[in-house]
């Protein structure tokens, strides 16, 4: 996380009075009022961002944090991108009001130098002599995040873009933690009432369970480690420029490889996805084809999801696709002939992976689960 210091900007070096009206119009304040009480909403002051650069910014909104002891302030910068509003505190703004004019809505201070010098803004002025290609324009709007006024766009979308900007005016979010990987916020986020006021959410990286606290995150991780609820797989991603190349299947074929050397059954996350539940059940077909098909004898569901670790709610439906199961007395019989196998084989319906896995190159250590209930008497 970025470390601002606070700093009393009263004592900075302030911008020199000149007779160029492009400077913005400073005027002092007794800065120990401007501590004590928070700033009006819909005032402008210059800003410093991130980058160590002033920038005229109007307050959205305001919020005391209990925490810090000090107000925060939600600024959007002048003819910048939504998505650079950002919460700052009160060492972050200059302070002394800042009288936007038409030609300081352009200015930009530099906290390092404060001195005359050419801006690029300049260059887009009516008033200089410098001009900029179309392509110049177009790169430096894309570059500083320069956003289109509502007199560029036609009255649809202005209006639509109006309404939008008003139910997403705040972004309360400023920051989620992801595994070990902080991010910064863009936009405005429809979260629930007690997650979407806080300043910072962390973020399950394995089943995308937002949380508050920090400490109910760590709870939250330790808890996923000794969790069993007999899934191997939680979701299967396949980019589109791989799709329909095998690795759906080959994925699935590793879930089970290590369910095998855990010693456990295994099933996906229900409830399946249409294009996941065609996936994995021409997979099972496959998978129970080639074990039935060199088998002699008899043979139970248990006993193929001790060979297989698929589960036997998967291997009944996939064996009733097939017609080879029927109830029989209250329960699941396995009715099946040498011959109705090799029609399954022979058929269009099955398929054999493009791609498998060779188990014998693989080298995993399974993770013992320790059972809590054992030796409780």
């Amino acid at each position: 996380m970025a470390d601002f210091k606070r700093q009393d900007f009263n004592e900075e070096i302030m911008p020199k009075k000149s007779d160029n009206e492009n400077k913005p119009n400073i005027q002092d304040e007794d800065s120990e009022s401007a501590e004590e009480q928070p700033l009006d909403v819909g005032e402008h002051y210059l800003v410093r961002r991130s980058d160590d650069t002033w920038h005229p910014a109007e307050i959205i909104q305001s919020r005391f944090n209990e925490l810090e002891r000090q107000y925060e302030y939600y600024v959007h910068y002048e003819g910048y991108n939504r998505r650079l509003d950002e919460w700052v505190p009160r060492g972050r703004i200059m302070s002394s009001r800042f009288n936007m004019t038409e030609s300081g809505q352009k200015g930009m201070l530099d906290m390092k130098v404060l001195r005359d010098r050419p801006l690029i803004n300049d260059l887009l002025s009516d008033n200089s002599d410098r001009k900029i290609t179309r392509n110049q324009k177009r790169r430096h709007d894309e570059i500083n995040h320069i956003q289109k006024t509502y007199a560029e766009m036609d009255p649809t979308t202005a209006a639509l873009e109006k309404e939008h900007e008003q139910i997403t005016k705040v972004k309360y979010i400023d920051k989620i933690q992801i595994g070990r990987f902080e991010i910064d916020t863009w936009y405005f986020s429809p979260f629930p009432e007690e997650y979407g006021r806080q300043s910072k959410l962390w973020i399950c990286e394995y089943c995308l369970k937002y949380m508050r606290l920090e400490k109910s995150y760590r709870y939250h991780m330790v808890k996923k480690k000794n969790l069993r609820d007999g899934n191997n797989v939680a979701c299967i991603l396949t980019l589109p420029p791989y799709q329909r190349q095998g690795y759906g299947k080959l994925l699935i074929a590793f879930s089970y490889e290590l369910s095998r050397l855990e010693g456990t059954v295994g099933s996906p996350e229900q409830p399946l996805s249409d294009l996941g539940k065609l996936s994995y059940r021409s997979y099972w077909s496959w998978v129970l084809l080639e074990v039935l098909r060199g088998f002699r004898g008899t043979i139970s569901i248990k006993d193929l999801s001790q060979m297989t670790s698929i589960s036997q709610t998967d291997i009944i439906s996939t064996l009733q696709s097939m017609n080879m199961i029927k109830y029989w007395k209250g329960h699941h019989v396995i009715c099946v002939t040498p011959k109705l196998v090799e029609e399954h084989i022979k058929s269009s319906q099955y398929k054999r992976p493009r791609l498998c896995v060779d188990s014998t190159a693989l080298r995993w250590t399974p993770r013992r689960h320790v059972n809590s209930k054992l030796g409780k008497k």
